[in-house]
């Protein structure tokens, strides 16, 4: 039985553009990703690679990963993750169950199950049930610009590259109408407004969001796990609602799924795969559209095209529409007009590019 031999962390800093070099009336805001890969070792030799949500958090992240879970996780058996989630949870659930915590764990769980399929010599999609697909619809997700210029060249942009599906980030109606008019009423056009409306705006917003045809509009009030409101706005307005990148955990995602249209689990951020196939499987029995959230390109990424692999109801994977520096993953499966080609190999089929890791490590 392999137990756990090795855990550590390695965080990449790389520096992006974002498809807009025209001129602003403000400076860029998002200007690097940050990635924190977790390698977990066994002692019979097998190396397994996660990644932990660490996008304006990743000290902490990875001071949870070495601090609260190392001393817990060496010498202990990994043949049984889901056991082995439970005693995690359970032992840390004073440091909370959301946040910090869970990114954590979701990230060292990917890299369990990255060393049980490469145990067995099988994908990830295989090992879990089956690869019932080789490829993945894409939309492209672009940064948040806030001005109607950039985001209507963008726009077309990601039109011109295939994409059939953009997702903004955009909070204003200008910037959006600006979407909309550059890519026509062909264009399936959805924004996230990360909680950024009040509940006046809202009422203001959602109507103009519905005459321009928006496919959903994510998370537009403040706080996030008012999913109660959220699916009031919902019915309301007859507009339909996305959520679920702030929610963790399957218990979390109980009160999210009955009340709106979208679920958009995020396997750095939910809990890791099993808590991912719970919400799945609650998605799947309630009638509702699974959309995960994963703008990622270490191995959430990867993570994330094994689960579409294996899971036919998730509709689309998101895509950062950015340019990197590097990419993190030896071959990295980018789409091509709007889809992505899935790897078969072993685990996840992740490897790091050891010259990305030598170019933007950070100590």
């Amino acid at each position: 039985m392999a137990k756990i031999a090795r855990l550590d962390t390695l965080l990449l800093d790389i520096p992006f553009e974002d498809y807009y070099n025209g001129p602003r009336t403000k400076p860029r805001g998002w200007v690097q990703r940050d990635t924190l890969l977790v390698r977990v070792e066994t002692d019979d030799g097998l190396v397994g690679w996660g990644e932990a949500f660490a996008y304006a958090c990743a000290t902490a992240t990875r001071a949870a990963v070495m601090d609260m879970f190392k001393p817990r996780l060496i010498g202990q058996a990994c043949d049984n993750i889901a056991a082995l989630s439970r005693e995690m949870q359970r032992q840390l659930h004073i440091q909370g169950r959301y946040g910090i915590t869970i990114f954590a764990w979701s990230g060292i769980e990917m890299a369990l199950w990255d060393i049980a399929g490469k145990r067995e010599n099988l994908s990830l999609a295989r090992l879990l049930g089956g690869r019932l697909r080789d490829h993945v619809p894409a939309y492209a997700s672009l940064v948040r610009y806030g001005e109607a210029l950039p985001v209507a060249r963008v726009t077309e942009a990601a039109l011109r590259q295939g994409y059939s599906d953009v997702k903004l980030h955009e909070i204003a109606d200008e910037p959006i109408t600006a979407a909309r008019d550059a890519g026509g009423k062909a264009l399936r056009l959805t924004t996230d407004v990360n909680c950024n409306w009040s509940l006046d705006q809202a009422h203001v917003l959602l109507p103009r969001m519905k005459e321009l045809e928006l496919y959903w509009v994510e998370e537009p009030i403040w706080p996030p796990e008012d999913f109660a409101t959220l699916g009031r706005l919902e019915r309301e307005f007859g507009m339909a609602m996305a959520a679920g990148e702030n929610a963790s955990t399957a218990f979390q995602f109980k009160h999210l799924i009955p009340v709106i249209t979208y679920i958009q689990p995020s396997v750095p951020t939910v809990g890791g795969f099993l808590q991912f196939f719970q919400v799945a499987e609650a998605t799947k029995a309630a009638g509702k559209q699974l959309m995960p959230h994963c703008p990622y390109s270490g191995p959430g990424w990867w993570a994330s095209l094994q689960l579409a692999a294996l899971l036919p109801e998730i509709g689309m994977l998101e895509f950062l529409f950015i340019e990197p520096a590097a990419w993190v993953g030896i071959d990295s499966p980018l789409p091509k007009a709007g889809r992505v080609a899935i790897p078969d190999a072993p685990g996840l089929g992740f490897a790091p590019d050891p010259t990305t890791l030598d170019r933007f490590i950070v100590s």
